[in-house]
């Protein structure tokens, strides 16, 4: 599965954050941005976004140096795309993430692009599923 991270300050200012790719770029990073939950991980400033996709739920986790970031005022909707197929998911708080099941196109290649709002503030993260 692909991995997503995306951050902020210590506040979680969205309107800071800029998008930033996954890749040997940020291996060297201060700090390891690997999957906790099997997902994905991009990382923008000091948050990382793990997205967990499978074919009846896809997940999104938000976290500040391994720390859960609070989702219970957050959404996020995500776009599949999938060869010439597109699929619109909108995610809402379940626990500790941003959750939404149903049934979803999430082979390899796959690429999703999210957009995540916390506080009224939206961040964009792209991924590409393995």
């Amino acid at each position: 599965m692909a991995q997503v991270t995306c951050g902020s300050g210590n506040a979680w200012p969205l309107d800071s954050l800029s998008l930033l790719s996954a890749g040997s770029a940020f291996a060297a990073g201060a700090h390891d941005h690997k999957p906790l939950y099997g997902g994905v991980v991009v990382e923008v400033k000091n948050v990382d976004c793990e997205r967990v996709a499978r074919s009846t739920a896809t997940e999104l986790y938000l976290r500040d140096h391994y720390k859960p970031t609070d989702v219970s005022k957050a959404s996020a909707k995500i776009t599949l795309l999938t060869g010439s197929e597109r699929q619109e998911v909108m995610l809402k708080p379940a626990g500790d993430k941003l959750e939404a099941t149903g049934s979803f196109n999430v082979g390899p290649g796959t690429k999703a692009v999210a957009v995540v709002t916390v506080s009224g503030k939206p961040a964009t993260a792209r991924f590409t599923m393995k």
